[in-house]
């Protein structure tokens, strides 16, 4: 009942809220990112909701270059106060209003992934992605490298929602966000 009636409304509702209430942030970014890093819109295609493709928006946080170069050579001090406080993720507002995107689900990862998950790895594309998800309030597994346990949330995820779920993990990212809290000592006995 709430993935499929609630879920939509919630995100709807604050969705638009926040971009209201955060517009003048993202205009103020958009007009720094621009001189800085370049044109400010990054976009590009990850599979959402049963594998269907959609353009993802961010801010822009690297240099324009090459294949070849490392992105360590393409990072900068603004782009990195932008992923460190999370500011890049705010034109996914827009995702979500467009029905491509929920506030929580699995993160997007790249349309090449597609080809490399088992059959059982596909359930994470059961539920729409999120611009937050269960994997990413994990300090453990957070952005990070650990393919088999992040997949395996997003999968406990996508057969567990529930509004309670939801807010938990809302909460849990804005105070990693905030606080930045490197260790969250039960884990486990959030997400059971």
């Amino acid at each position: 009942m709430y993935q499929e009636y609630f879920k939509r409304l919630f995100d709807i509702i604050f969705s638009l809220l926040l971009i209201i209430l955060l517009f003048p942030i993202m205009i103020l970014i958009f007009f720094s990112v621009w001189p800085t890093i370049g044109f400010p819109i990054f976009r590009q295609k990850r599979p959402g909701l049963n594998n269907k493709i959609f353009t993802l928006y961010k801010f822009k946080t690297l240099y324009d270059a090459p294949k070849n170069i490392l992105e360590e050579k393409r990072q900068n001090t603004f782009g990195n106060f932008l992923r460190k406080t999370g500011l890049d993720e705010l034109p996914q507002l827009f995702n979500i209003l467009q029905n491509n995107m929920s506030f929580v689900g699995p993160r997007p990862l790249l349309v090449e992934y597609l080809k490399k998950y088992s059959n059982h790895e596909k359930k994470r594309h059961l539920v729409k992605p999120g611009v937050t998800g269960l994997a990413q309030v994990n300090p453990e597994f957070s952005g990070v490298k650990s393919w088999n346990k992040s997949i395996k949330l997003d999968i406990y995820y996508s057969k567990k929602v529930s509004f309670f779920l939801d807010i938990k993990i809302l909460f849990k990212t804005v105070e990693l966000i905030l606080f930045k809290k490197k260790q969250y000592k039960d884990f486990k006995k959030f997400y059971e």
